[in-house]
């Protein structure tokens, strides 16, 4: 099955899709965790210090894929379970690259995912819903933010259940999902 999780940060998104991820192992075996963040930062190498802490035990295989996620078909089984986190770090990757801003980077990000999706029987694709603030932001963030929608749109067409988690809520706007 193909899940996409979207919802606010630290509301427990990446909580469920390891949850549902190592649910769907049971179905296929191999396990493997799409990392797509390049920290900048203290915060973010903490966060995913914490990621890693986690889901330590649960027999993911991490593979560090901040581009290029469709080149993973050829390595790995596509009956395997995956969980890809996140489209959020995935797209800023190939926009804010090079030291220039690919205003068209939601295209090869949204080829890339397709190509991924429709290879992988059971995946859980996890992103970040940054659309509902009033915030007037620079033209490049407003950008960012549209190819995300985008990207995000992509990814819930193609998903065979979409999931929204607020305040560690879930909400499923398409599909069934025993939760």
């Amino acid at each position: 099955m193909r899940i996409f999780i979207s919802g606010g940060c630290k509301n427990g998104k990446s909580t469920l899709a390891r949850r549902l991820a190592v649910a769907q192992r049971a179905l296929s075996g191999e396990l493997y965790y799409i990392a797509t963040m390049v920290p900048t930062g203290d915060d973010d190498l903490r966060r995913i210090a914490r990621h890693r802490a986690e889901r330590a035990g649960d027999g993911f295989t991490t593979l560090e894929q901040p581009r290029d996620v469709s080149s993973l078909i050829d390595t790995c089984d596509s009956g395997a379970s995956f969980l890809l986190d996140s489209l959020t770090a995935l797209l800023q990757n190939e926009m804010f690259r090079d030291g220039e801003i690919h205003c068209d980077a939601h295209v090869r990000v949204i080829a890339e995912l397709t190509r991924l999706l429709d290879a992988a029987e059971n995946i859980v694709v996890v992103s970040d819903f940054i659309y509902a603030d009033a915030g007037i932001y620079d033209a490049a963030t407003e950008r960012y933010r549209e190819c995300l929608a985008l990207v995000d749109r992509a990814a819930a067409e193609r998903c065979d259940a979409v999931l929204e988690v607020c305040y560690s809520g879930i909400i499923v706007h398409k599909g069934e999902l025993d939760l």
